[in-house]
């Protein structure tokens, strides 16, 4: 992934979590939404990559190879994601009660 586009998903996900946790109820844990994503991520990364194993087994090799650029697409956005530090949801009530 280029440093560009890692720049830009991390300042959207960080965009993200600030509005979740600012229209969201306090006992919202951003750990936990981070958590179930990755969850899901790793599942359609996965099924991503059945996708292209089917695929070439089946003599599609143009297929399969877009099937597996997906999939590693999505292990990049894995590895970002899991990269990305969720604050406590104490400090983020404190910091709402600051603003």
């Amino acid at each position: 992934m280029s440093p560009l586009h890692n720049l830009r998903l991390r300042l959207l996900v960080q965009q993200e979590t600030e509005q979740i946790a600012a229209t969201q109820p306090e006992e919202l844990d951003l750990a936990l939404v981070q958590a179930r994503a990755l969850c899901w991520l790793a599942l359609l990364a996965d099924a991503h990559e059945q996708q292209a194993t089917d695929a070439e087994h089946s003599g599609d090799v143009e297929q399969a190879m877009g099937w597996f650029a997906d999939a590693m697409r999505l292990r990049d956005v894995i590895h970002l994601v899991s990269s990305i530090e969720v604050p406590p949801a104490q400090d983020l009530e404190e910091g709402r009660q600051a603003a």
